[in-house]
């Protein structure tokens, strides 16, 4: 479990979200909503440890995140970015094999058990025909799976992903929710991730982060809209959520 006590995050002394106490539990797949420049990267970036907290804290089964060292907190959250990878002539199983790099020490030479590892985590997200190919050669969605199993490869019980679908037409990104949906309950690990894809956050999340005005509103897509919360973020937008996963 994650839990946020009192924590603002923001750059500098410009705080973007403030006094923020909430939990996420183990899994779940929550999708983070909000328009842009409301905080989403800031506070992933923050809970990944990439920045300090201004104020509060993030706890990780208790720990403080701030108190691990870098090759703690590599084994306890991994992070998908935004950003398209534009490594040449590297294999998408190569790829997948620098998940493994927080276990492998200097040399970074796998072991059987590392490459079983590896393996395991490309039939997962359903890429065992890519192994071989190069990263250069894959289309966007295939890309972005890639990049999950090299999550997946990091053995994290916690993942991060910042706009995971942002580049990807429909049916990828129907099929990318889906697939993260299907990993937070087939592994029990924590997965959130931050999505401009409303509608699809709406059917197939378990529990929706809704960013605005400074404060994060927490809950099933049915709670929040029987709150009300939800049509206060959406205003006239009309959206069907009634959908099984």
């Amino acid at each position: 479990m994650i839990e946020l006590r009192h924590l603002t995050v923001g750059y500098g002394e410009k705080a973007v979200l403030s006094d923020i106490n909430q939990s996420l539990e183990a899994g779940r797949l929550v999708c983070l909503l909000g328009s842009n420049g409301v905080g989403k990267s800031t506070l992933l970036r923050t809970l990944a440890g990439f920045q300090p907290p201004l104020a509060g804290k993030v706890l990780l089964e208790g720990k403080d995140l701030a108190s691990l060292t870098l090759s703690e907190r590599s084994k306890a959250v991994s992070v998908v970015l935004t950003e398209r990878v534009e490594v040449p002539y590297m294999k998408v199983a190569d790829l997948v094999g620098m998940g493994r790099s927080p276990y492998t020490g200097f040399f970074g030479t796998l072991t059987k058990e590392d490459n079983a590892i590896v393996s395991e985590a490309i039939e997962m997200v359903g890429i065992a025909d890519l192994a071989t190919r190069t990263i250069d050669t894959l289309s966007d969605g295939e890309r972005q799976k890639a990049m999950l199993a090299k999550a997946l490869a990091q053995q994290t019980p916690v993942i991060l992903l910042d706009e995971p679908t942002a580049f990807l037409d429909f049916h990828a990104k129907i099929s990318t929710l889906r697939l993260m949906l299907r990993l937070a309950h087939e592994t029990g690990k924590i997965i959130l991730m931050s999505t401009h894809d409303v509608e699809m956050a709406l059917r197939l999340s378990d529990i929706l982060w809704i960013v605005q005005q400074g404060q994060i509103s927490t809950g099933t897509t049915a709670s929040l809209d029987e709150s009300g919360i939800l049509r206060q973020f959406l205003g006239d937008e009309e959206v069907s959520y009634n959908e099984t996963k």
